[in-house]
């Protein structure tokens, strides 16, 4: 989990940096582990996301918080926020938030569909890429240098985002803006699989990634990260069904109260959604039986 960032992105066309603003904690920088990775690769564009902007009471913040996770750079050029924090107090908190800067060089799929839908993306992004008297000044921003290792330390932002997109997830505003945005700046490519491949994983991987699945969303906090599946039996039953017996190994006895459930309610319950899923999957009966035990 903690090596797939950096393998991905080996191969990405484009990175989304995701940043929940309703965590008064955390909205204001980003991880040390998220700028060592866009450091590494520079040469990728990247796009910044405010996520849950409705919780977010005071939006005026926003402009705090996307100036610094950006370092007042968005594409190359230097946001100047001042003006859009003299607006008339009296307007609505729930206004949309706009923030001035020049328009970016235009990307378009040959032949995409929304090609005549650039500006309006742009506008529903949160940044208004107009440049009118009356919205936030801008100015041409030196090329920012690189950081290295080294420089992150005091480091809170990435100077280097094409777009910023403030959105509200859950209740999907503005997620089709980014979409739209996503699909044009897609690149084609060749198939990485035939037509005629459903998957690259193995049986037993489709399976221990299910019942993971299931341990993820019913056990809470910290609590499933430590569970490690072991397969005991794998085997095809009289009738053609499968046989599988897999043991769910815990750090603490008191994991494994939570895991099993009052009654073995929850245990139950996870064996009950991986078998349907697995019979789905394999198209066959499926026979899962689960244990749970604390690691010796």
């Amino acid at each position: 989990m903690l090596t797939d960032p950096w393998d991905s992105m080996k191969h990405a066309d484009l990175v989304l940096v995701l940043v929940d603003v309703s965590d008064h904690w955390t909205r204001n920088s980003l991880s040390k582990e998220v700028l060592k990775c866009l450091s590494q690769f520079p040469h990728i564009p990247s796009v910044l996301v405010l996520n849950k902007v409705d919780i977010l009471k005071k939006k005026f913040l926003l402009l705090e918080i996307a100036t610094d996770l950006t370092e007042g750079i968005v594409n190359g050029k230097k946001l100047e926020v001042k003006s859009a924090l003299q607006q008339d107090s009296s307007s609505s908190a729930k206004s949309p938030l706009h923030v001035s800067q020049a328009s970016p060089r235009e990307s378009k799929v040959p032949g995409s569909p929304f090609g005549q839908e650039k500006n309006q993306a742009q506008e529903g992004s949160g940044l208004d890429k107009s440049s009118d008297a009356g919205g936030a000044g801008t100015e041409e921003a030196q090329e920012p240098k690189h950081h290295g290792h080294k420089d992150l330390k005091d480091t809170k932002g990435w100077p280097h985002f094409q777009e910023i997109f403030m959105l509200a997830a859950l209740h999907g505003e503005e997620v089709d803006t980014l979409k739209r945005y996503l699909l044009m700046q897609a690149k084609p490519g060749p198939w990485e699989f035939h037509s005629d491949v459903l998957t690259n994983q193995s049986p037993q991987e489709i399976c221990d990634n299910i019942i993971r699945e299931k341990v993820l969303e019913y056990l809470p906090l910290e609590v499933p990260y430590g569970v490690t599946q072991v397969t005991d039996i794998w085997k095809e039953g009289e009738c053609g069904e499968l046989l599988i017996v897999q043991s769910l190994l815990v750090p603490r006895e008191s994991h494994k109260r939570m895991l099993i459930g009052r009654g073995g309610r929850v245990i139950s319950r996870i064996a009950q959604e991986a078998s349907q899923d697995l019979m789905n999957a394999f198209l066959c009966e499926v026979r899962l039986k689960l244990k749970v035990e604390v690691k010796g």
